[in-house]
């Protein structure tokens, strides 16, 4: 019996004990709680702050870089301009090739077409021949 008397005085100091303790245990719970709460809310200031600070920078940049690509583009069209004026004047010389080539092809034409009149008239001229020299001579 006892031991029954001091169980139960062991268990009702312990429980003392927890009541006792229960409102520090509770104000260490709140404060670990109102810290994480801070570090939370200062993680999000920060990050808000650094997204702010990159907002900026971007607007401060945005000028520069329309500039940038303002002058690729020109850059770029420049070179699409100068690709084009190069192949016109290759396309004119081309043509000017051309013409002058064809001017040449009918000279060699029409050089060949009188050189056949000529040899075709000089061979009608000597059949020709032939024949009055076959007419006019007797037969053998």
């Amino acid at each position: 019996m006892r031991d029954q008397k001091d169980q139960a005085a062991e268990e009702a100091k312990r429980r003392e004990k927890r009541i006792e303790e229960e409102p520090a245990q509770l104000a260490r719970e709140q404060a670990r709680m109102e810290t994480g709460l801070a570090r939370e809310q200062a993680i999000q200031r920060e990050q808000a702050e650094k997204e702010a600070q990159r907002k900026e920078k971007r607007i401060e940049e945005e000028p520069a870089q329309l500039a940038r690509e303002q002058a690729r583009r020109e850059t770029g069209l420049a070179r699409e301009q100068a690709i084009q004026k190069e192949q016109a004047g290759r396309g004119a010389k081309r043509k000017e090739k051309r013409i002058e080539e064809e001017a040449a092809q009918l000279a060699r034409e029409q050089a060949r077409r009188e050189t056949d009149l000529a040899r075709e008239q000089a061979i009608a001229e000597d059949q020709e021949a032939r024949r009055r020299k076959a007419k006019n001579q007797p037969p053998e």
